[in-house]
């Protein structure tokens, strides 16, 4: 059956009147943004089917390379000439270098019994793949890190810094109560949503970094900040003020979490953790939960992060709290270029400065 927008919209243009004169301005601008939608999908859809397209004659490509074992059977020289001679032949479609025809192969040989490329590696960017490849060692790795760029849509740039340090082995380690306090599904999923440790390492240069673009790094390690902490995170304030019994109390930081549909409090501490840290975490979401989360809303979730802690006293602190929450460490990069060394904020500056500056959601 036709829209009756689209109807009018056809009758309208016969008779050569105005739209808004029959639809009225306010429908017409809801079916116009509607229809604007729908264009926009289609073709982010064809520009994912492309890459998927493009991908996919990449890994066929690898698999023949790979299967005709050409480099050994017949030499360098041959892939080289390969090459040139698909340059040449194609010089509309960029990516056959000897470089990427390499990568290809590398690809391949990721899932040899395969011959269909993994679905997360298809829809990712071919620049995106090659990262990966140089990267990552392992199948394993390799499509974890692919899935959650999808999930998460990171850029290039984010996705080598989590690689760098080492996101698939500290995703889903901070010691929790999550099990006990919070039902199944909710409960693994707010598991994998902590990370432990936190890497603060906010310069990320290398060695040619100047003075000035180290500088540049610490203005924006508050945002640098937020990515760490992982997708879904919305800001909601610092140094929130909740009135209890005619008393101030103050949250370091407090966010929602738009997967997980709850508060989740952060409080940071510059030393190493203490078991009444956690008391007084459980007694900020009680008062959360009973101020602030909806009927909707699942149970806030609480994060202690420290410069350091001893898991055992971790696990005993959080074993009979009534309310969910984690404990993680932070840390900064240990291994960094002796021109930057100095240059980055003492631990007390840089608890200062997350709960005094502007924060902003990711």
């Amino acid at each position: 059956m036709i829209d009756i927008a689209v109807f009018l919209l056809l009758a309208t243009k016969r008779e050569g009147k105005h739209v808004e004169a029959v639809l009225g301005t306010d429908y017409y601008e809801k079916f116009f943004a509607s229809f604007k939608s729908r264009v926009r999908l289609a073709q982010t859809r064809a520009a994912l089917a492309v890459n998927a397209e493009l991908v996919g004659l990449y890994w066929e490509l690898g698999v023949q390379l790979r299967q005709r074992d050409v480099e050994n059977a017949w030499g360098t020289k041959v892939v080289e000439r390969l090459a040139a001679d698909l340059q040449r032949e194609f010089p509309d479609i960029k990516g056959f270098s000897l470089r990427n025809l390499k990568y290809m192969k590398a690809l391949s040989e990721l899932w040899p019994g395969s011959q269909i490329v993994p679905q997360p590696v298809a829809l990712l960017p071919w620049g995106h793949i090659r990262l990966l490849l140089d990267k990552t060692r392992d199948a394993t790795t390799f499509l974890w890190y692919a899935e959650k760029a999808l999930e998460a849509g990171w850029s290039r740039n984010v996705l080598g810094f989590q690689i760098e340090s080492r996101l698939h082995e500290r995703q889903g380690k901070a010691p929790t109560n999550f099990h006990q306090t919070l039902p199944l599904p909710l409960s693994d999923l707010a598991q994998e949503t902590l990370k432990d440790p936190y890497c603060f390492d906010f310069l990320t240069q290398g060695d040619t970094a100047s003075e000035r673009s180290a500088e540049k790094a610490l203005v924006n390690h508050i945002q640098k900040f937020l990515v760490e902490l992982g997708t879904g995170f919305a800001f909601v304030g610092k140094q929130y003020h909740l009135e209890v019994s005619g008393q101030d109390f103050y949250l370091d930081l407090l966010f929602y979490h738009l997967t997980l549909r709850c508060f989740v409090i952060v409080e940071l501490k510059s030393g190493e953790f203490k078991p009444e840290y956690a008391g007084k975490l459980n007694f900020y979401l009680s008062a959360v939960d009973a101020m602030l989360k909806k009927d909707t809303d699942n149970p806030s979730i609480g994060l202690i992060l420290c410069r350091e802690k001893d898991r055992l006293i971790a696990e005993w602190a959080l074993k009979d709290m009534a309310k969910p929450m984690g404990i993680a460490e932070w840390k900064i990069q240990e291994m960094l270029p002796e021109e930057l060394k100095g240059k980055l904020p003492s631990i007390e500056e840089f608890e200062k400065e997350l709960t005094t500056e502007t924060l902003k959601p990711i």
